[in-house]
């Protein structure tokens, strides 16, 4: 269980660019490069970015003042050090003003050498990696470069330099080229800030009954070609289908990770809230869904890792050719800050054993000749050698007089023996790099690929620098794809965490890392980034934690997708006979709640328990919050009472259970995220009072099925309309609607 940090949660505020941040802090490399082509710079190179600038040409009057962006300041700033960049930042100023080459002033070519005399030892591959060449020295110089050389390029995909597609496959164009390919302007950055955006479309969710996806913008579900390969790189798709042929059967074109990978490649947005888990017998459903998100990850990755091969192939053509060209065209802004691109927050080590077993397996021989690390990672994330039971046995030795860790664990639900059964420890976090050959588990931060981590070990390392200014995440700062998989376990951890986190991404980075400013896309440099940022959550259900995490802090200039459901319920699974009382509360909004549930509860449910003579009185609260308040409720009642919270101790816990039983203590305390991770099978329970409806369904006939064996049960719960998320999941989406809107305040429910 993630502990808790006394960390105060910030807003979401636009990062400015701190001073640090500087053009001319530049790889020793490239300063070199920069020398050679001031020396050789002359006004023939003009052609190459002229498009840029305004086609026609103005007369003086008509010059219209621009505000200079971002990138134009840093050009003008680094002129008085680099010649050849005071011409790219003069040569900008013409294009804005639209006046024609032949005005161009002139530039001192008498140094023309060539460019072609470095060794190839000047291509930079990726800026996050020069930091590593700093770190590691020359010798790795070779294999640094050979990290970045695709084994395919794409050719019939028709993906040129800057990724622009070619004439001749121009239907090819991926949605990669086409997301990060598109400038926002600030209007449409301001807009999106402030605008509410609506669904508009529409589609029904293939296999998943009363389910509809409903999107943003305009509908590209229906308009998929099935014949087509989705989008994906020629060997990814390959090794796909084979090992979907292999396996799982011969219809991939309507396969259920096909469908969602369909999705993900639309670099939309993505809520998809009712994923049937892995541990509740939705093996093949999970799966499926992984192995979509992982596909579109690898192929994300891989072709940023084409795009900026073939731009760094063409700075070597111009080297070679002794070209005298400056290399200011977006064509040539292929990173971010850093080089980590893609990353996957999971709960728990066990299920980032699966997913990133899962990884290499769909990840093409080719590319994984060498894996290393690979024993180290089964014997960190793999099953703990040690007894993790050994404070629950202790608790039913006391209550049944059997110590046998067998029998414990027997005694538990099978999904909370699946989901716990391996590596349960939530603190982990591993980079990925992925070569020409190899994949490299345990790699460096800012030179891998794709990061694994818990929210609980990104925060923890967030706080870190915070204390002490020398260490920092910058790492975070160029995540162009995130996924949140398994979010309903991560909010019974600390959703606050997960939000921290994010707060942390795609912000301007303290330092400079190596990295080659002159290949950053503008939007980086805007501070856009955020707008760019694909966001995938994947959950068994919605909360409003995680509701408002995608309205709020998923900003997605592309749009949003979410999955939206008509549930039955789970009273069928009540095995007992048991009168099920609904007792709707008053509150005037989201925020009041929380008090008119309290408030409700001490006039109206305690004062007829107060007096009761009757013990075995269970209150049941779905957060933590909810019970500090009752507990200090109680205390100021003088009530008879004991807790079995998130954070009471083994011993304490073994003899509230034992007072409770025996009817010692009237009332017991208890909490859904202590259920969840405990799953204790309480007895003695006569009354069942829900102050609060647990967030995951299965808890409630779990609970009410504790009163089997006790006499006149009954079961008492609270609730308002602004439980209608949790409220629906239990008694059906037709009949909470009515219990919300009806004149009606109490429910009979059998």
């Amino acid at each position: 269980m993630g502990k808790q940090f006394g960390r105060k949660q910030a807003g979401m505020k636009k990062r400015k660019m701190p001073p640090k941040f500087d053009r001319n802090k530049r790889p020793k490399k490239n300063q070199q490069r920069e020398e050679k082509v001031a020396r050789s710079a002359s006004p023939s190179s003009s052609g190459d970015v002229s498009a840029e600038g305004s086609s026609g040409v103005a007369s003086e009057e008509e010059v219209i003042y621009k505000e200079p962006s971002v990138y134009d300041n840093l050009l003008m700033k680094l002129g008085s050090s680099s010649e050849s960049l005071a011409n790219a930042f003069k040569m900008r100023q013409r294009q804005e003003e639209g006046r024609s080459d032949s005005e161009e002033d002139e530039v001192d070519g008498s140094d023309s050498d060539s460019l072609s005399e470095k060794g190839d030892d000047d291509d930079e591959v990726d800026g996050s990696d020069s930091d590593s060449l700093s770190e590691k020295g020359d010798d790795d110089d070779a294999e640094i470069e050979a990290d970045y050389e695709a084994s395919d390029t794409d050719e019939e995909h028709g993906l040129g330099v800057g990724g622009q597609s070619s004439v001749e496959a121009s239907t090819y164009a991926s949605s990669y080229n086409e997301h990060f390919g598109y400038n926002l302007t600030k209007a449409e950055v301001d807009n999106l800030s402030d605008k509410k955006l609506k669904y508009k479309w529409e589609v029904p969710a293939v296999d998943m009954s009363n389910c509809k996806w409903t999107g943003t913008g305009e509908c590209f579900i229906k308009d998929i070609n099935p014949n087509s390969d989705y989008g994906l790189k020629p060997k990814l798709y390959k090794h796909w289908l084979d090992i979907y042929k292999t396996s799982r059967g011969n219809d991939f074109n309507s396969s259920k990770q096909r469908r969602f990978f369909s999705l993900c490649n639309s670099y939309q947005d993505i809520l998809h809230c009712n994923k049937k888990p892995f541990y509740y017998k939705g093996q093949e459903e999970d799966s499926s869904i992984m192995d979509a998100y992982l596909m579109h990850s690898l192929n994300h990755i891989f072709r940023t890792r084409d795009l900026v091969t073939k731009n760094d192939a063409k700075v070597a053509k111009n080297k070679e050719s002794a070209k005298e060209e400056i290399l200011v065209g977006d064509g040539f802004l292929d990173r971010g800050f850093t080089r980590p691109k893609v990353l996957i927050l999971l709960p728990l080590r066990s299920i980032a054993l699966k997913v990133i077993k899962r990884l290499i397996q769909l990840t093409p021989n080719t590319y994984k000749v060498n894996i290393e690390h690979l024993d180290r990672f089964y014997d960190e994330f793999g099953v703990e050698e040690e007894e993790d039971e050994k404070d629950n046995n202790q608790s039913s030795q006391d209550l049944h007089g059997t110590g046998k860790s067998k029998s414990q664990k027997s005694s538990k639900p099978r999904d909370f023996q699946i989901l716990f059964g391996g590596n349960k420890d939530d603190d982990f976090m591993i980079g990925i790099k992925f070569t020409r050959k190899s994949i490299k588990l345990y790699n460096d931060f800012y030179s891998s690929d794709i990061i694994f981590a818990s929210p609980i070990n990104l925060l923890a390392k967030i706080g870190k620098t915070e204390k002490n200014k020398e260490l920092d995440v910058d790492y975070l700062s160029s995540i162009e794809v995130l996924i949140i998989d398994h979010a309903d376990v991560i909010s019974m951890q600390n959703w606050t965490f997960l939000t921290s986190v994010v707060e942390q991404l795609n912000g301007i980075p303290s330092k400079q890392h190596g990295t080659d400013v002159m290949r950053i896309r503008q939007w980086y440099l805007d501070g856009y980034a955020r707008f760019y940022r694909q966001s995938i959550i994947l959950s068994y259900y919605l909360n409003p934690d995680i509701n408002a995490f995608f309205n709020h802090r998923c900003a997605n200039y592309k749009g949003k997708v979410k999955l939206v459901c008509e549930y039955k319920g789970v009273l069928p699974k009540v095995l007992l006979n048991v009168r099920q009382i609904y007792e709707r509360f008053n509150a005037d909004s989201i925020a009041d709640a929380d008090d008119a549930r309290l408030e409700y509860f001490t006039k109206k449910v305690f004062p007829k328990i107060k007096d009761s003579i009757q013990g075995g009185i269970m209150l049941f609260t779905s957060s933590y919050f909810e019970f500090v308040r009752l507990r200090n409720f109680l205390k100021s009642q003088n009530a008879s009472f004991c807790l079995l919270g998130d954070y009471t101790e083994a011993s304490d816990i073994s003899r509230a259970r034992v007072w409770f039983f025996e009817g010692k203590r009237k009332i017991m305390l208890y909490t859904e995220r202590a259920h969840f991770y405990h799953r204790y099978k309480i007895r003695g329970i006569q009354n069942l009072i829900i102050y609060s409806l647990p967030e995951r369904k299965d808890f409630y006939p779990e609970i009410v099925n504790m009163l089997d064996g006790s006499h006149n049960m009954t079961c008492t719960v609270l609730f308002s309309r602004f439980d209608m998320l949790r409220l629906e999941r239990i008694v059906g989406s037709a009949s909470a609607k009515k219990m919300v809107k009806s004149e009606k305040g109490i429910f009979l429910l059998l």
